[in-house]
């Protein structure tokens, strides 16, 4: 009798346990993200305001391709935060909702490999024509490449989003779920959202390397006197990091696979394959580069000089 009556109580105890330790969690994630976010966010704005209102950086194509990066990382971390904050939350969605949220979220998710291959294209131009540079890499040329790499992904998060549609049931549209990035129709949908990953990373990587090869070449060419050609080797092998890292988010779909719940997991999970690849964007290209680093400076002493006593 005493095992069995203090069977439910532990039961109770348990839960409460589990219950206070999620409780902690998503106050603590909500915390450090909102901090962390202010940061980086700052930091985009200064870089946002230094581009739009300098006229000869918003004639350079390289800064053009570097805003358009900055501006979908930022709405793919608003997006995804969103979405983990409706999942702490326990807030449910339509189903067709859902659909439509993991198959055009899934854009800005392939947009920064697209624009990190872009980006090395027009650095390998660059060292490698310099003559026909200022011919083939306008503004002009910048913003075609732009909606191109847009009319891909969207082309390619319809086509994930008719494969989830006609796989489902049509009476199921208005149930309401949690939206999980990992949740799956039918393995069909899932090898289709699959290949279009690997694919896309894929080509994205042998562009990366194909330009990484040849600046290396010509950078061996004319000697460690070229700093510009050993600058753009830098880039293009800081683009091949940030693709690794972002390459890295597909770990967090194996791993949300079998801690659902796991509270702890999946946030950390989020920040470390998900926020720190994107956030990595203006920390690498834009601190480091002599456009911003002045302004972000002045930004910097402006706000210390100006915050109160």
């Amino acid at each position: 009798m005493v095992n069995s009556s203090s069977a439910p109580e532990n039961v109770t105890m348990m839960f409460s346990y589990t219950q206070e330790v999620d409780d902690v969690t998503r106050t603590v994630f909500l915390i450090m993200s909102l901090l962390c976010f202010s940061f980086f966010f700052y930091l985009i704005a200064v870089m946002l305001k230094v581009f739009f209102t300098t006229p000869h950086i918003q004639e350079n194509p390289r800064y053009i391709l570097f805003v358009h990066m900055l501006i979908n990382d930022m709405l793919y971390i608003i997006s995804t935060y969103f979405m983990v904050l409706s999942y702490m939350h326990s807030i449910d969605f339509p189903v067709i909702v859902c659909f439509i949220i993991q198959s055009y979220f899934g854009c800005f998710f392939l947009m920064t490999p697209y624009n990190l291959a872009v980006m090395s294209l027009e650095r390998y131009i660059a060292i490698c024509f310099p003559l026909r540079h200022l011919q083939l890499c306008t503004p002009n040329t910048a913003k075609y490449a732009i909606a191109v790499v847009w009319v891909i992904g969207l082309s390619l998060s319809t086509v994930n989003f008719i494969t989830m549609s006609y796989f489902t049931e049509r009476t199921s549209y208005f149930l309401y779920e949690l939206c999980g990035a990992t949740k799956v129709v039918s393995p069909i949908q899932n090898v289709i959202r699959t290949v279009i990953n690997i694919l896309s990373f894929t080509m994205v990587a042998l562009i990366i390397l194909y330009t990484y090869i040849n600046v290396m070449l010509v950078a061996r060419k004319v000697g460690s006197g070229g700093s510009s050609t050993l600058k753009a080797k830098k880039t293009v092998l800081l683009h091949a990091l940030q693709l690794l890292l972002c390459m890295a988010s597909y770990i967090s779909n194996t791993i949300e696979t079998y801690v659902n719940y796991m509270y702890f997991l999946i946030f950390s999970n989020y920040v470390l394959f998900t926020c720190v690849p994107r956030l990595l964007s203006p920390l690498i290209y834009g601190i480091r580069d002599e456009a911003f680093q002045k302004h972000i400076r002045k930004a910097c002493t402006m706000t210390y000089v100006c915050r109160p006593q």
